[in-house]
Parts: structure tokens; C-alpha cells; sequence
């Protein structure tokens, strides 16, 4: 019975998996309109993990199944989520760790999928040796199983070899180390073909190739052997593995000689056959030295036997020449044990238990589709409502319809009362107040999240930095700086953002303290508002054709104004499901081509909309042109004006659009602040969740360098420095300002409110993915239809949902109010209270 090395296990640790994938899913997947509970199925993940990672230690052929499993899960998950998008500080110790290495790694954690994947890859690896060298080899299901999963274990080691640095990017433990793969994947595949050969021998195959084999298996070895003994990896392995390697070479090279030998006897060729026997028995010899183990003891016995026997027929009968071994051709070689490459899934049953998540490319198309369909509806929206404020800007020029109310003599007008009717509906004054006063409130929480944000960052910076300075080079954890740029970025640009909202809420009040006078009245009881406007002269003219006119005109303004309205609501609302079509794209062409399955539907969904917007425009530059004639016209008719009525008229008219406009302002301005709060605490728990992945992996490195410490003997005491006790003044802990970022400030439009928005392009999904956190730094999306203040640079996200969160956004420039088309949700209860800012680590 064959001797098979089996490959150590890595140990992993317990960590906590539910909180954040809730959290990810909860602030990607989920939307307010189609919330996405996972939370059995995350639960079931968590159990599932904990199952598997502890099952591989109990090394039975039933345990693979459930290591299977785990990592089945872990590829379906990886594919849907990106790896670094979840900060889970995965730990796990080097496999090959003996505690005794000085200056290796002992246990790396990087919050990772990619890593948790890797490990747990290489523990199927290492069970799968474990399992393979229990086998029975005496009977044909013992060799078959053994030689199957020693061929998975080479094929998981080769694509570990060539993955691994990609996923980690920074120094792994020595079991992760190509080399150590690669040498790894050599044994196991030698192993694999050392199987085929005591198969051959045990099923008695034809000699030459039972020879063939054993010759392969040889060269594998001694392959193998180079890439042990190599410099970087002679301190890894156990004592007894190099000598075991080079033993099971030699003896490999022993019984394709001895094959061999049978090979010649069989033709008469006696010289040749005690050529082979005689460096079958020195390559046996060698194999004991080398090893100083017994490997196909058996066999040598009969290749002592059949050299006696050789020697003594030779020397009585055939008298045949012994020849050189090295002048005799070459066994030939059968290649039977190969690679088998990673497949998926591994397990016979596997169930997705995120099936209903959609995978990242898919999220990506949804992602890039949200932001051409969020520039089409920003674009359309916007004509409509700069035409709208041209029209209403060129009606007040003329004093319209409030000129052609006063004609109609004393009392008022049936619209002026229809009109302060709505104001008082809506609260009047003391509705759009309240609202104002709510604003700084609404501003203070979110600079308070973002500079609780600032401050962890700060702190983790500072902590890395301090510990750096101390331990210099062995302090080999990538620097803050270099994982937490898209941090500070996005952090400057939520301040950009903040700052520019400031500027717009200035606007929206000087827009409020200059039509207020016309709001009050408005806002006041009917009678009290006659008292205010003064009866006319009694000279009307309002049977006059042009009056006629201007009232007929006047009607084409309300009801361009009511199409606009149904206009904008249908690109609003305009919902155009690409899943599907996404996912059958890619389950047909193996890819999504975004760019033009979006250009085509959105074609088809927009393109009349758009051409409603067109004709709109026209139209009311036709409409323009029309009440310009009139209402000359009516000035030559009418001679006089009515005074202070009209101009009270006028005030009130002008004081009515304002307030709708104001009141449109703070609302969309106070959903603004309350989403803003949101997307800053999820962008804040990632933080959190980044600070105390790099908390964890600190306390690691600690750890390794004080056991570091403490094998290397007591240090010598140092002289106490003349300067002892005189300690350099601590900085006094402030809130920290906002971090240096290489998008330039953006000057605050002169047409606000509310067109607040930052230049730059959005950052991409899964960006910068050379750093081990890099993609987690991109903050929380927002809702394609929310467009705040004009824009913020949220990621291309990949939720494909309706409203809060998910979704890219386009910087547009809104002219004039709050930009469009707010999903109308009530404002989270408590918000901002509900998870405080310095919930932290």
C-alpha cells in the first residue's frame, strides 16, 4: 500500500456574515417600492459556513460535500456581488504555520470575498488529499476515488497559482505563495499518477505499460522535487516531505526498470533485462536512502530475485553482453493522471440561495441603462420647465392675465379667488415658514453624519500611521491613504454637495422674503383680501375683441401648461423593466450588450414623449407671438391703467406663482436633505465596516509581531534620553475638515434654486479594484428619478429597482426650483436619530 502526503488544512476563524451582507443588500438590492427581504437565506449562508469550514477538519469523504457546498455559495454570491463589497475581515492562518518561521505571516485577514473563496478552495484541496490518502488501494473504488480527487487537487492548486495574487494583492501567507502552489499542485498530480501505477501493478496490466506509467510518474517527482527544494520554500514544509519526494522519485525510476526488465525477458533479451534490473536495484537503494522508507517492498523482492536469476542463465546459458543502461532506448511514457480544472458548482445539490439576486454584469447594464434613461428624463424635463418659466417670465412682463381681469370693473376677479383658495388649501404663509425653518435642521444632521464619517477615517489613518512609524518595515499592511481615496473623494463631494444646497436654501428665501407681501395677502380670508384690492374705475372694456382675444389666449397658457404636467409625470413614471432583457442576453450571447438593447427601448418608450416636448416648444413660441399682437392691441384700446388695483392685482398674481414655486422648492428640497441622510449612512457604515475590518487585521499584525518579539529574547534595556518626560503638546480632537480631493471645487451656478450639482464623472462601478477595499468606498446610490439640487456624483450602481437606493445619477443643470420628478416618499421616521453617526465600529 502506497505511502500519499496529504496537505495541511488552513484554519479559519468565526466571523460575523449577517450583518453586513444585510446591510449590502438592504442599501443595493433593496428599494423602497420593492424591498428585497434575504434574511433566511443570509442566516443559511452564516450556518452554512460555519458548517463548512469546520467540517473539512473531520477529513471524511462525506465532509467534501459540505465544504462543497459552502463554496458553491461563495462562487453564485461573488458573481452577483463584488468581491470587496462586502468588509468582512475573513481570517485565516497559514496552513504550513509551525510558529517558529521568523518574519513570515502566521494568519492574514482581508475582508474579502475573493480571499474566502480562495481559502476555502484550498482547504477542498487539502481535504481532498486528506480523503485520497485514507483510501484502501487494494480494491478498484479506493484507487478510482483516490486518483479522481488527487487530479481535482492538482487542478484547485493550478488555478489557485494563478489567481491568488490577483485576489489578494499584497503579500499572503506562505501556504498562498505561487511557488507553494505550484509545488503543490506537482504532488498532488504525481500522487495522482503514482495511483495509475499501483492500479497497473495491481491489476496486473501488460509489463510495457505498467513501465510507461511508472516512467511518467518519475519524471513528475522529479519535477515536482526541483519546485520543493527551491530556496523560498525550503522552511515550509514538514522534514519528512522533501526526503519522501525524492525516495518516491527513485522508486519510481526502480519499477519502470523493473517493467522493463519483464518487457526484455519476454523477448530473449537477457543483456537488456539485467541491464534494467541492475538500476532497478540501485534505484530501490536510493530510494531507502533517500527516504529511509520502504516504498513497493514486494516489488524489490522480485527484482532481487529476477537479477539472481538473470545473472545465473546468463552466465550458464546465453552468455549475452550486459550493455550500458544509458545506450539502451528509452522507456516510454503514459500520461494518465492530468489536471481537472475547477468546476462549478461541485456540489450534486446545490440550490442558489441568492438566486433571486441579479449577476454584476447585469447590474452594470441596469446601472448604465438608469443613467441614459435619468439623462433623457433630466433633459426632457428641463426644456419643459425653462419653456415654462419663459412663458410665465414673458406673461408678467405684460401684466397678464391681471390687465385683462381689471377691465371686468370692482370686486374680484373669479381666478384671483380660485387662486388664493389653492394657497390657503396648501397652509399658506405659515406652511411654507414651517418649511423653511425646518431646512437648517435638515443641514445640520447631515454635516454631523459627514463629519462622524471624516473622523473615522481620520482616526484609522492616524492609528496606521502611528503604528507604521513604530515598527517601520514590518508593519507590511497597505497604508490607509492608499485604500481610502474614493473615501475622501466621494466625502469632498458630498461637502461640494452640502455647500451648494446651502447656496440654493439662501435663494429660496430671498425668493421668499421678496413675493412674501403677495403670499400674506393671499393667504387671508376672502373678504379681507377685497378690502386690500381697490375697486376699478368702471371703465371696461372687457367685450373688446382684443380682451376676447387675450382671454382665449390665456386659456392655450393653461392648457399648454396642464399638457406639460401630464408630460412630465409620464417621464416621471415611465418604467421600462430591462432585467429580463438583460439576462436573456446574457444567457444567450454569453454578454450584454447594454448600449444597444437601452438606445432601442428607450427609443421606443421616449422617443414620442420627447417629441410631445418638441412640438411644446413650438408651440408656444407660436403662442408668444399671438399675445405679443394682442396685448399691443389691447394697450391702445384700453389708454389708461387702473392703478393701484392692477398693480395690487399684479403683486398677487405674481405672489401665487411664487408660492407654488417655493412650496415645490422646499419640498423637493426637504426629500432632498432626508435621502441625503440616508445615502451618507450607508456611505458612514461603510466606513464603519472598513474601519473595523482594518481594526481587526491591526490587531493581527500585532499580534504576530509581539510573538515576533517575544521569540527573539528579551531586548537590552536603553538609556533613558536626556529628554525623558518632556512630551510634545497633543493635538486637541476636533471635527476634522473635509479631506483633500482631486476633484476641483465647483463654482455654485448663478440660476439657482435648485440646480446644486458637482462636475466629474460618476465613479464607476467596481472601480479601482487594485487595492483589497477598493470598491467599498463608493458611497450609496440614489434613485434615478432623484436628481437633487441638480446632481450628485453617485456610482453607476447596479440596483434596477424603483426609488431609494440604487440608482446613477446624471449631472443635470435644473433651471429654476428643486430638480424633478421625486419619488414621493414620507421621510424616514427618525432618521438620522435611528442609527447615530458614532455607532461606529
Amino acid at each position: 500500500m502506497t505511502d500519499l502526503l496529504s496537505i495541511p488544512l488552513k484554519k479559519p476563524s468565526e466571523v460575523d456574515v449577517v450583518k453586513p451582507l444585510k446591510n449590502l443588500i438592504q442599501s443595493r438590492y433593496s428599494t423602497a417600492d420593492k424591498p428585497q427581504d434575504y434574511s433566511e437565506a443570509i442566516n443559511e449562508f452564516a450556518k452554512l459556513r460555519t458548517t463548512g469550514i469546520w467540517k473539512a477538519f473531520e477529513k471524511y469523504e462525506s465532509s467534501l460535500e459540505v465544504v462543497y457546498s459552502y463554496y458553491d455559495q461563495l462562487v453564485a454570491l461573488e458573481q452577483k456581488i463584488p468581491p470587496q463589497e462586502v468588509q468582512i475581515p475573513f481570517k485565516w492562518k497559514d496552513a504550513f504555520d509551525k510558529g517558529s518561521i521568523f518574519g513570515s505571516r502566521s494568519s492574514l485577514t482581508i475582508p474579502s470575498l475573493s480571499f474566502e473563496k480562495l481559502c476555502v478552495l484550498f482547504n477542498i484541496s487539502a481535504l481532498q488529499s486528506n480523503v485520497a490518502a485514507a483510501q484502501n488501494l487494494d480494491n478498484d473504488d479506493g484507487l478510482k476515488l483516490a486518483a479522481k480527487l488527487l487530479q481535482q487537487a492538482a487542478g484547485n492548486f493550478d488555478h489557485l497559482k494563478s489567481t491568488v495574487m490577483l485576489n489578494i494583492q499584497q503579500e499572503p501567507t506562505s501556504d498562498l505563495l505561487p511557488d507553494t502552489l505550484q509545488a503543490l499542485s506537482g504532488l498532488m498530480l504525481a500522487q495522482a499518477q503514482e495511483i495509475f501505477v499501483h492500479k497497473a501493478i495491481h491489476d496486473s496490466m501488460k509489463d510495457a505499460v505498467t513501465a510507461k506509467l511508472a516512467q511518467q510518474c518519475d519524471e513528475l517527482y522529479a519535477d515536482c522535487l526541483k519546485v520543493f527544494q527551491r530556496d523560498n520554500l525550503k522552511g515550509i514544509w514538514d522534514k519528512d516531505w522533501i526526503p519522501t519526494i525524492a525516495g518516491k522519485q527513485a522508486v519510481m525510476r526502480g519499477l519502470a526498470t523493473f517493467y522493463q526488465s519483464l518487457v526484455c525477458k519476454a523477448n530473449k533479451a537477457v543483456g537488456q533485462e539485467i541491464a534494467w534490473l541492475q538500476h532497478s536495484v540501485e534505484s530501490f537503494k536510493a530510494s531507502q536512502e533517500r527516504s529511509g522508507k520502504q516504498f513497493f517492498q514486494d516489488v524489490y523482492v522480485k527484482v532481487q530475485r529476477n537479477l539472481a536469476e538473470a545473472h545465473k542463465d546468463n552466465n550458464f546459458i546465453y552468455h549475452e553482453r550486459i550493455p550500458d543502461v544509458k545506450s539502451l532506448d528509452p522507456i516510454g511514457k503514459a500520461v494518465l493522471a492530468k489536471i481537472i480544472p475547477v468546476s462549478y458548482p461541485m456540489s450534486q445539490h446545490f440550490k442558489d440561495l441568492f438566486s433571486e439576486l441579479v449577476p454584476v454584469v447585469v447590474h452594470q447594464a441596469l446601472a448604465a441603462y438608469d443613467l441614459r434613461k435619468s439623462e433623457i428624463v433630466s433633459s426632457e424635463i428641463s426644456k419643459l420647465r425653462e419653456s415654462t418659466q419663459v412663458l410665465n417670465s414673458a406673461l408678467a412682463s405684460l401684466n397678464l392675465p391681471a390687465a385683462i381681469e381689471v377691465t371686468s370693473g370692482g370686486g374680484l376677479p373669479p381666478s384671483l379667488i380660485e387662486k388664493a383658495d389653492s394657497v390657503k388649501q396648501d397652509g399658506g404663509i405659515v406652511a411654507l415658514q414651517q418649511l423653511i425653518s425646518d431646512l437648517p435642521d435638515l443641514l445640520k444632521r447631515n454635516e454631523d453624519i459627514l463629519d462622524e464619517s471624516d473622523r473615522m477615517l481620520n482616526e484609522e489613518k492616524q492609528s496606521d500611521d502611528a503604528l507604521r512609524a513604530q515598527f517601520k518595515d514590518r508593519w507590511n499592511r497597505t497604508p490607509s491613504e492608499k485604500l481610502t481615496d474614493m473615501f475622501r473623494s466621494n466625502s469632498a463631494k458630498y461637502r461640494q454637495i452640502i455647500n451648494n444646497a446651502i447656496d440654493a436654501d439662501k435663494i429660496v428665501r430671498e425668493k421668499f422674503e421678496t413675493n412674501k407681501e403677495g403670499i400674506i395677502n393671499l393667504s387671508k380670508s376672502t373678504s379681507e383680501l377685497e378690502s386690500i384690492v381697490p375697486s376699478g374705475n368702471g371703465n371696461s372694456i372687457g367685450n373688446s375683441s382684443a380682451v376676447s382675444t387675450l382671454r382665449e389666449l390665456m386659456q392655450e397658457v393653461d392648457t399648454i401648461k396642464a399638457e406639460r404636467d401630464t408630460i412630465e409625470y409620464e417621464l416621471t413614471n415611465a418604467t421600462l423593466d430591462m432585467k429580463d432583457k438583460f439576462m436573456s442576453s446574457l444567457a444567450n450571447d454569453g454578454a450584454v450588450n447594454e448600449p444597444v438593447l437601452s438606445v432601442e427601448m428607450l427609443g421606443k418608450t421616449f422617443g414620442p414623449l420627447q417629441k410631445q416636448v418638441k412640438e411644446s416648444v413650438e408651440k408656444q413660441e407660436l403662442l408668444l407671438e399671438k399675445i405679443q399682437s394682442a396685448n399691443n392691441e389691447f394697450v391702445r384700446e384700453r389708454g389708461s391703467t387702473s392703478g393701484d388695483r392692477e398693480r395690487i392685482m399684479s403683486q398677487l398674481a405674481a405672489g401665487y406663482d411664487a408660492f407654488k414655486e417655493i412650496q415645490n422648492n422646499l419640498k423637493e428640497g426637504t426629500k432632498f436633505y432626508n435621502d441625503l441622510t440616508q445615502i451618507l449612512l450607508a456611505a458612514q457604515n461603510k466606513i464603519s465596516d472598513y474601519c473595523f475590518a482594518r481594526k481587526t487585521e491591526k490587531e493581527e499584525l500585532l499580534k504576530d509581531l509581539t510573538q515576533e518579539r517575544s521569540r527573539q529574547g528579551p531586548a537590552v534595556t536603553p538609556q533613558q534620553p536626556s529628554y525623558h518626560g518632556t512630551l510634545p503638546p497633543q493635538p486637541t480632537p476636533s471635527t476634522p475638515s473635509p479631506a483633500p480631493s482631486s476633484v476641483p471645487p465647483n463654482p455654485v451656478p448663478s440660476n439657482l434654486p435648485y440646480p446644486v450639482y458637482v462636475q466629474g464623472m460618476p465613479i464607476p462601478y467596481g472601480a479601482s479594484s487594485s487595492a483589497p477595499y477598493p470598491s467599498y468606498a463608493a458611497p450609496a446610490p440614489m434613485p434615478s428619478s432623484y436628481n437633487p439640487y441638480g446632481t450628485m456624483p453617485y456610482p453607476a450602481s447596479y440596483n434596477y429597482g424603483g426609488g431609494f437606493p440604487g440608482y446613477p445619477q446624471q449631472q443635470q443643470q435644473q433651471q429654476g426650483g428643486y430638480p424633478q420628478g421625486y419619488p414621493q416618499q414620507p421621510p424616514p421616521q427618525g432618521g438620522y436619530q435611528q442609527q447615530p453617526p458614532n455607532s461606529g465600529w
